[in-house]
């Protein structure tokens, strides 16, 4: 049986495959904060998903916020979890003598949103072949990208790291230090940060503040350009996706995307746009290629589990 997990700086998400990899089991649980507390979230979330899937685990892959080594299990700089540095391969393989993968979470997302599409298309044939890029938007900005069926990290891990980006050298600081990158006009914090008005969720009220006839002009003002920065970071990086990789579609993602069609409607039509003057964006199709994942999925600890078994297969290959 084959256990992912996808750990957040809030929750730990668990599933268990079987051999056909389809979920049988499904838990979350809140993550503790720190290197023990990590390790104590994952070692739990294993257990409680073996037990309801009625066996142990055979292969353990970890989907995580921060920078990984591609094959080396070391996790740095994942703030949110208050990791510096952890070798989550090599104490978590102690303590459960299975093979153990790591992989950045946004990755692992896009192997899992890869299958969870190619599941659900019925009949494509060459589904499995397709390209394809997830784009999460959440607190920050990042992509995975899958050619051929398996996800491609590029030479150092760095393929997809698109927040990065600068499409407007006079555009919004970034935490970064350049101006106008993909992150600062489409990220999460970046907005919260720029909107500087309290919200428990401030994208979603930037968005309202447009919408409500009531709000104050001034303040109405100032959340449309937020809302139509934002609309314009998303649509760079699913045109830097589709013009650097050419992928078939670019599954969308992250705590944004539960905007919905407030968030897709706007990206799509700033995409024909783009597509107005330039017959070669407009023979692209743009703004077809972009798609939300289904709320709920459990992509990127369904892509981890997978990430685990081929791990695994290496390990008995090797033997």
């Amino acid at each position: 049986m084959r256990v992912g997990l996808d750990v957040g700086g809030t929750k730990t998400e668990a599933v268990a495959l079987d051999d056909e990899a389809s979920v049988v089991a499904r838990v979350r649980r809140s993550t503790a904060f720190g290197p023990e507390g990590v390790i104590s979230s994952i070692l739990a979330a294993v257990e409680e998903v073996s037990t309801r899937a009625g066996g142990p685990a055979t292969s353990v892959g970890i989907g995580m916020p921060g920078q990984i080594v591609p094959g080396s299990g070391v996790i740095s700089h994942a703030v949110n979890l208050g990791v510096r540095s952890l070798d989550v391969a090599a104490v978590v393989g102690a303590a459960l003598a299975v093979p153990i993968d790591v992989e950045n979470d946004v990755k692992a997302a896009a192997l899992g949103a890869a299958v969870l599409r190619r599941s659900a298309t019925v009949g494509s044939s060459g589904a499995a072949e397709s390209g394809l890029a997830y784009l999460n938007l959440g607190t920050g900005v990042a992509a995975g990208l899958v050619t051929g069926g398996a996800l491609w990290r590029g030479s150092r891990g760095a393929a997809g790291e698109i927040g990065h980006l600068s499409v407007d050298p006079a555009g919004p600081r970034c935490r970064c230090g350049q101006r106008g990158c993909i992150e600062a006009l489409a990220g999460g914090r970046a907005i919260a940060e720029r909107w500087e008005r309290p919200a428990a969720l401030p994208v979603a009220d930037v968005f309202d503040c447009v919408d409500a006839d009531r709000s104050d002009s001034a303040v109405r003002d100032r959340a449309r350009d937020l809302r139509d920065d934002l609309v314009r970071g998303v649509a760079a990086a699913v045109r830097v996706l589709v013009l650097t990789a050419d992928v078939d579609v670019v599954v969308l993602g992250g705590g944004l995307t539960a905007l919905g069609d407030r968030l897709v409607t706007p990206v799509r039509a700033a995409l024909r746009r783009s597509g107005e003057t330039s017959p070669f964006l407009r023979s692209l199709h743009l703004d077809e290629r972009i798609e939300l994942l289904p709320a709920g999925s459990p992509a990127a600890a369904l892509g981890a589990a997978l990430l685990g078994a081929e791990r695994g297969e290496e390990v008995l290959t090797v033997g």
